[in-house]
Parts: structure tokens; sequence; C-alpha cells
């Protein structure tokens, strides 16, 4: 299975903007939804999920999947997310590198997992058995983390194995970076030295918030000036990818998250600029 690479860049597709991509020419390149707002009775309605495709691309972006299961995957699941692909026909169809439920247990929240061989094995079987279903690969997002595990290996390491076993690209959240790195005592330049930039299709930009001792992934505020920083660094090393503003909570009118997705896109095609001058260099 074969990911195509998608150059350009978008925002998450939220409720209260539904009227501006309805009715207005909004200047991105494509949109994010969240799988399970359209998976549902109930849920966000497809209708208006099928009018935004007419106009821009689409990337479903899942929050329950929960890859690192050990008992495996929802059949049902599974069935309802290819369902909604097929009619949607994404760019992308990602989720989280994360677990959420066991047997009758669902924690709703995005658990961590330990960096172990064990772990990895349980990973990557779970991502055969979710690409064979839904008969394409998958993209996969790097957690923010709040405790480290010990492991038989790093983040970095473990994505890369992890991709490179199962095919698998990886959807980059800096923001998770900076925050698992603040949190956790590791070094932001050895994880960015560390990626598996060939893998990386998709990144994400998001703000979080300060805990009391950790720092939270709350996507309820604007980009931090360190995760631009590492944006920057990112964008030097990576190949053509789809970049995103993600926003949560606290969603503030649409020409706020423009002004914020205008810098991302200066900063990726200096970036660009500066690559292709060393490469004729």
């Amino acid at each position: 299975m074969h990911i195509t690479p998608f150059s350009g860049y978008g925002l998450g597709l939220r409720k209260e903007h539904y009227r501006n991509f309805l009715e207005g020419q909004v200047a991105v390149d494509f949109v994010e939804v969240i799988s399970e707002n359209f998976m549902v009775a109930g849920g966000q309605p497809r209708h208006i999920l099928r009018q935004v495709r007419e106009r821009h691309p689409v990337i479903l972006h899942g929050v329950s999947m929960s890859i690192g299961s050990f008992d495996g995957l929802r059949a049902d699941y599974l069935q309802r997310l290819k369902a909604l692909a097929d009619e949607i026909e994404p760019l992308f169809v990602s989720d989280h590198l994360s677990w959420s439920r066991l047997g009758g247990f669902n924690s709703h929240d995005l658990l961590p997992l330990p960096f172990s061989e064990e772990a990895l094995d349980v990973v990557c079987a779970n991502i055969h058995q979710a690409q064979d279903a839904l008969g394409r690969a998958m993209l996969f997002e790097n957690p923010s983390t709040y405790l480290a595990f010990d492991g038989d290996m790093n983040e970095w390491d473990f994505l890369r194995e992890m991709s490179r076993r199962t095919g698998c690209g990886l959807l980059l959240d800096v923001n998770n970076i900076y925050v698992s790195a603040s949190n956790n005592g590791i070094s932001t330049a050895d994880y960015i030295a560390g990626i598996p930039y060939e893998a990386v299709r998709q990144i994400h930009l998001a703000g979080h918030s300060q805990g009391e001792d950790l720092l939270i992934d709350t996507h309820d505020s604007p980009v931090a000036q360190e995760v631009w920083k590492l944006y920057s660094q990112v964008m030097a090393k990576v190949g053509p990818v789809a970049t995103m503003i993600e926003r949560d909570d606290h969603i503030p009118p649409l020409s706020e998250l423009m002004a914020e997705l205008s810098i991302a896109r200066q900063l990726g095609q200096l970036r660009a600029w500066e690559r292709k001058l060393k490469e004729a260099a």
C-alpha cells in the first residue's frame, strides 16, 4: 500500500465554521474532520461533509480506533469507518498511536503505550488489521504524553519501526513533540533528528496549556512560539506534506485560524526554497 504525498495547508473543520465553508471561498488546500463525528447515528450531518468535500479534499482523523489495544480492533468500528471513507474518498485516514479500549472498558481518552517490543508487536498487528479492512494505508499520530514507561526504545525509533513493518505513514504532531519532551525530559533536538521523515505525510500544529506540573495538549489556544520554532526545523527536513492548524476548544473566528495558517504556509515555503537551493548548489 502506497500513500501518495500531498503538499498543502488546511484547517480542522469544526461546526462553528460550517457556514464559512459552505457559503464562501475559504483559501485552504484541504480540511480535516474527526471521523467518529460522522460515523454514528445522531452525529454531525453527513450531507454537510459531502458538500464540503465537493469544494475541498478531506482528511478523516480518528480518535477511538485504539490501535494499542491488546485484544485487537473492533470489526464494527472498522466497517463503519470504511463506509465513511468509501463515501468521502479522503486524502488520508489517520488515528493516534495510543489505546483507549480493552474488553468492555473505554477510557474515552488517548492513553500512552510503552515503547517496547511487545507493544510494537501489538500495534503492528492492529495496523495490519485496520489497513486490510480499509483497503488503504493509514497515518498514525505521535502522542502527547504525561508520563514515561520503561521501554526497549525511544519514541522516534518506535515510530520508524512501526512504519517500516506496516507501511503506514506518520502524522507528525509538532505540538505533541514539544509537550511530551517537556513533560518527560526528552531532548527535542534528539527527537527532531530521529524522525523518519520519509514516512511523514501530514503535520499537525496546535496550542497547549500549562497545568500545575505539566503541559497539557488542550488544542484551545494559538500555536506557541516554541512550537513554531520546532515546525520550522521539521519543514527544513521533510518532503511534501499536508500541514494544518488544529483547534478543538475556544474556537475563534475563522480569520484568526487563517492568520495562523498563513504563518505555517510562509515558514513551509521558505524552508522548501532553502532545500531547493541546497540541492542545486
